[in-house]
């Protein structure tokens, strides 16, 4: 599943001339096989309409369940929370492709026809729906609206709007509704509320982002399409909060909706609490956290864990006017460093990449800037029961494998890990390890360069975006620099604005950049515009070291095609290994436990915290104000 909800920073907005270069990151080979693969699919017995439906299993929750598990139903109504975000906005519609919106919105303002459950993997419970029914092998859904189910003007939803909005946004919408689209090969009324989608491809995962589109209002756009829509053309939602006041750049209102139609449904009860939340929009991290010191924002979270053990004992903290809270979680670390473009030589061989990413003196690094309080990254779900394991792969991990093995890089089956320094600032052992690989590759030092058998100097340029959150990055950089210089190479750190760094992203203009790739309990159809290779080269797309591999499509396809957890997480764990292996990534430290800093007045239930932690479906969805 698509991770994005957990992020918190707004995705990069591409143009709408990329979005149009490419509707589809899914590969062309599985529309040509999917027929076969329908066939030839296991029968198993239809399933009934449900409450409820999970990736693997049963949902956990039994029908009549009262309140998610992590939810208190009987939390106070009331009070107002104020957060802030770094950077600025220019428009209300988080669906269009053009202009930015505060990322919140989408989930904040509009609801789909199933919501999550944080304390599950990947489980989906009826919201708009108030059924779900799905074919033998998951190759059509469908979903029986609630009667009750209501836009924020009291009109009722229909099946007209649910049939729009999917051919809407897949049609004209955001990048990110795209790939799924085009992997429906109908949708249609099936009765007064019920609509079917039949999928062309084999993936039983699509049954599940079905019920997490956003549903909007078609009589609302009569006339006009989303790309077209003005800055006062605010799409109405179906969810508990409403735009109430805004300023283009500066802040936003949303106020909850007295008459929110959904209120008393066991999947709301002990949710959405505030009466308001205001969004404020700051133009760096520091600036935003002053205005946290001094109360004028009621929550920021805090992605250091340096800053965290030092620079939170200002008076409010000591007052106790402020708590600090500390939220473990079960996810993955995701990948977060300094992605190599392999589209560019020499980053196409993977021993000068190794080479790099030995030169990276991580605990030198971690020292330096966090205290060495923060865990590395040791691989891509790292920190999860779906992390490659230790040593030589084994069992289905090591058949799911084998297929591929003249292809895979060393390592992979062999077993791999990232190389560790011994702490000091000269990294001697890993510069050694460096150059031998360096000269394995052909680069040889010459009056004090690096250079190939033509004479050319190894130079590289790694571009960074002018961000609060990531500011850490160019420090990071400048210790990295001066080890490079050691083995001849030079390295230069282009800190440009945010437009500008966009567009050259979405232009692979880069030898290094910083990426974060948050990923969840249940990796799925968003591995594809990752890792895949139809999106190695698409401009725009996600996959921004241009791995192509063919073994890591076939692992995400037995991803998404296993019936059980087992398979399931054997696939994960064999992707895990091609990409850890692969040396893509020159991998930082992990989040692993959230850091929110609080005015004493925000609550939450501590006795029963999700399974992914902090994240918007945690704060401020579950969260509540009350008075000391």
């Amino acid at each position: 599943m698509n991770p994005s909800l957990l992020s918190p920073s707004n995705e990069a907005v591409n143009s709408k001339k990329v979005a149009l270069m490419r509707l589809d990151f899914f590969r062309t080979k599985a529309r040509t096989t999917a027929a076969i693969l329908l066939l030839v699919a296991p029968q198993m017995p239809a399933a009934e309409p449900s409450h409820g439906i999970a990736m693997y299993g049963d949902p956990a929750l039994p029908p009549d369940f009262v309140s998610l598990p992590y939810a208190n139903p009987n939390a106070p109504k009331g009070g107002k929370v104020v957060t802030g975000n770094v950077g600025s906005y220019d428009s209300l519609n988080p669906f269009a492709l053009k202009g930015s919106s505060p990322w919140q919105l989408r989930f904040l303002t509009h609801e789909s026809l199933m919501g999550r459950s944080w304390d599950e993997p990947f489980t989906l419970y009826g919201l708009l729906a108030e059924s779900v029914e799905t074919g033998p092998n998951r190759e059509w859904v469908e979903f029986t609206l609630r009667p009750e189910a209501a836009f924020s003007d009291g009109t009722p939803v229909t099946v007209e709007d649910v049939i729009w909005s999917f051919e809407t946004l897949g049609d004209e919408g955001n990048l990110r509704y795209r790939s799924f689209w085009g992997k429906v090969g109908t949708i249609e009324q099936t009765g007064p509320r019920s609509v079917r989608l039949t999928f062309n491809v084999q993936d039983r995962e699509l049954a599940l982002i079905a019920g997490l589109r956003p549903i909007l209002k078609k009589a609302q756009w009569d006339g006009k399409t989303l790309s077209d829509a003005g800055p006062d053309d605010i799409p109405l939602g179906t969810a508990p909060y409403v735009v109430d006041d805004y300023t283009f750049g500066r802040d936003v209102t949303l106020r909850r909706n007295p008459d929110y139609w959904g209120k008393d449904l066991p999947l709301r009860t002990g949710t959405s609490n505030f009466d308001e939340i205001r969004i404020e929009f700051y133009g760096d991290n520091a600036v935003m956290k002053e205005a946290f010191k001094a109360q004028l924002l009621s929550y920021v979270r805090e992605f250091n864990a340096e800053n965290w053990a030092t620079q939170y004992n200002f008076p409010a903290v000591e007052r106790g006017d402020i708590v600090l809270s500390e939220i473990p979680h079960e996810k993955p670390s995701g990948i977060s460093g300094f992605v190599m473009n392999t589209r560019r030589a020499p980053l196409d061989d993977w021993r000068v990449r190794d080479a790099l990413i030995h030169a990276f003196n991580f605990e030198f690094i971690n020292d330096a800037l966090t205290g060495g309080r923060q865990p590395r990254i040791t691989s891509y779900f790292s920190n999860s029961e779906l992390a490659m394991q230790p040593g030589p792969a084994e069992g289905r991990v090591l058949e799911l494998l084998e297929p591929f093995s003249d292809t895979l890089l060393p390592g992979t089956i062999e077993g791999y890990a990232l190389p560790q320094s011994d702490g000091s600032q000269r990294n001697r052992a890993n510069l050694r390890i460096a150059m031998q690989l360096l000269n394995d590759a052909g680069w040889d030092v010459k009056d004090g360069v690096l250079q190939n058998a033509e004479d050319t100097p190894l130079k590289l340029t790694v571009l960074l975006q002018q961000d609060g959150l990531i500011q850490q990055a160019t420090a990071m950089m400048d210790i990295y620099s001066r080890a490079l210089e050691r083995l001849g190479i030079a390295l230069e750190i282009q800190s440009i604005d945010r437009a500008q760094y966009t567009e050259r992203e979405s232009q692979f203009d880069f030898d290094l950049t910083f990426m974060r790739r948050a990923l969840t309990l249940s990796p799925g159809n968003e591995q594809y515009s990752y890792w895949g290779i139809d999106s190695a080269d698409t401009p725009g797309s996600r996959n921004l070291m241009g791995v192509k591999s063919s073994a890591a499509e076939a692992m995400i396809d037995t991803m998404l095609n296993a019936t059980d957890r087992v398979e399931f997480i054997a696939a994960t764990r064999a992707l895990d290994r091609i990409l850890t292996a692969g040396r893509y990534v020159i991998p930082i430290y992990q989040y692993s436990i959230g850091r929110i800093a609080h005015l004493k007045e925000l609550k939450y239930r501590k006795d029963s915290l999700p399974i992914y932690g902090d994240g918007i479906g945690f704060l401020p969805e579950v969260w509540w104000y009350e008075e000391s």
